[in-house]
């Protein structure tokens, strides 16, 4: 008993101080900072990379199965009652193609590692 009425004064005395907020600063290397969102491997036969978010856009054109981008905006869509998502793509074309048609890497190793098992 004796030592549960010491302890109770120092649950009050921490429970009852001003409390301060403390600003988040994020680091210097933040992947927010980053200029991309990572390396995308075309895991489909072929497809078409698009000028503009939207399957009926104009095609720029195509990429094969194992190919290597770099993707660097990401947007998700509302067509109709379908949502995709939409990634822009750097590589051979720059546009914009469908996520769904891609393995998204978070370094160019791991995507050429994939490219490589694709080409096979």
């Amino acid at each position: 008993m004796t030592l549960a009425l010491c302890a109770c004064p120092l649950v009050l005395c921490a429970c009852g101080g001003k409390k301060e907020e403390i600003p988040v600063i994020p680091p210097a290397t933040s992947p927010l900072s980053r200029q991309f969102i990572g390396f995308g491997v075309i895991n489909v036969s072929y497809t078409h990379v698009n000028a503009e978010p939207d399957e009926s856009s104009v095609s720029v054109g195509y990429l094969r199965r194992g190919s290597l981008v770099s993707v660097s905006e990401r947007r998700t869509i509302k067509n109709n009652t379908i949502i995709e998502t939409w990634v822009l793509v750097e590589g051979i074309y720059r546009g914009w193609l469908n996520e769904a048609v891609m393995d998204i890497y978070a370094n160019e190793g791991q995507a050429r590692t994939a490219s490589e098992s694709m080409s096979r």
